[in-house]
C-alpha cells in the first residue's frame, strides 16, 4: 500500500492504494488518526483501493473516533464496489461520511 498527502482547498487530503489489509494496515494507523486529530477536515481517498480487511477497517474507526474527540471531520471518498460493500456489511456506512470523489468529499466537509 502507498500513502500520499497534501493540502487541498482547506483540507488535508490521504490517499491510499493497493490493498488495506493486515500486512499494510500499519502504515495507515501511523498516518491517518494523527492526521485527523492535526486537520480540521480530512478526506481520505480509497479510488486506487481494491481491497479492506477487517485490521483496515480497525485503523478507519480509530480515525473516525480521533476525528470526533477532537471535533475535526473525516470523509471517506472514492470507494469501490467491493470496499463500499465491506463497509455497509460491517455497518461502518452508517458511521462514516461516504463521498463518491474527492470533489464531493470536499463539498461534504464545508
Amino acid at each position: 500500500m502507498e500513502i500520499t498527502e497534501q493540502q487541498l482547498d482547506g483540507a488535508w487530503l490521504v490517499a491510499a492504494s493497493g490493498r488495506i489489509d493486515s500486512n499494510s494496515a500499519g502504515a495507515l494507523e501511523t498516518v491517518l488518526p494523527d492526521r485527523v486529530q492535526q486537520h480540521a477536515a480530512t478526506v481520505m481517498d480509497l479510488s486506487d483501493v481494491a481491497y479492506v480487511s477487517s485490521a483496515g477497517l480497525r485503523v478507519f474507526l480509530k480515525g473516525v473516533k480521533a476525528a470526533k474527540a477532537t471535533g475535526h471531520k473525516l470523509v471517506l471518498t472514492g470507494l469501490s464496489p467491493a470496499v463500499y460493500e465491506v463497509f455497509d456489511i460491517s455497518g461502518f456506512t452508517a458511521i462514516f461520511t461516504i463521498a463518491a470523489d474527492i470533489d464531493a468529499g470536499l463539498a461534504a466537509i464545508r
